[in-house]
């Protein structure tokens, strides 16, 4: 694992089954490879174009805070549910991790150094080029239908039930900076 990958995924240590730890890892470090975005962009763009100008929530706190998010639910979920309804904690973390590395394909810089969608991203959102990544580095596939199942282009699929927490985790912490209501 390289180390820009590990100082922007210190979470990746949650992941208990070293092989998945490492195809995920892959995939981040492939999809830095591709893309125009360093580490730091990472660190300092906005983690959606969605919300207009002067969203200062970066792309990694964003991201980081999802996976946090559906870590603390699944460990809930198991102690609650059990056996009802387990929750593979390395498929939800795994998973939360990889949910949006396609953006890194989405991404390109203006003029001004500042992160707005390409060419590739008008026509490929980031669930598609985030499965094409984790596929290339062998993630397996109930990871991949977590990245495939996470946004919008998931509502028509049967989501697992890893798939519905990170889907759940990201958009509460994405709609409300996108609707909130000023007062």
């Amino acid at each position: 694992m390289n180390a820009a990958v590990k100082r922007l995924w210190p979470e990746l240590d949650w992941i208990s089954d070293e092989s998945l730890r490492e195809k995920t890892a892959r995939t981040w470090e492939l999809a830095l490879e591709r893309s125009v975005l360093t580490e730091e962009d990472l660190l300092n763009i906005p983690f959606t174009l969605l919300c207009g100008p002067g969203l200062k929530v970066s792309f990694m706190a964003h991201k980081r805070c999802v996976v946090q998010i559906a870590r603390d639910c699944g460990l809930r979920m198991n102690e609650f549910f059990g056996r009802d309804l387990p929750v593979d904690m390395d498929v939800l973390i795994a998973g939360a991790i990889l949910a949006d590395v396609g953006k890194l394909l989405e991404y390109e810089l203006d003029g001004e150094g500042r992160a707005v969608q390409g060419k590739y991203g008008q026509y490929l959102r980031h669930p598609f080029s985030g499965v094409s990544l984790a596929e290339e580095c062998g993630v397996p596939p109930e990871v991949c239908h977590i990245i495939a199942a996470h946004a919008h282009e998931g509502d028509l699929v049967k989501r697992t039930t890893e798939a519905y927490v990170v889907h759940h985790a990201d958009f509460m912490t994405f709609l409300p900076f996108k609707s909130r209501l000023v007062v």
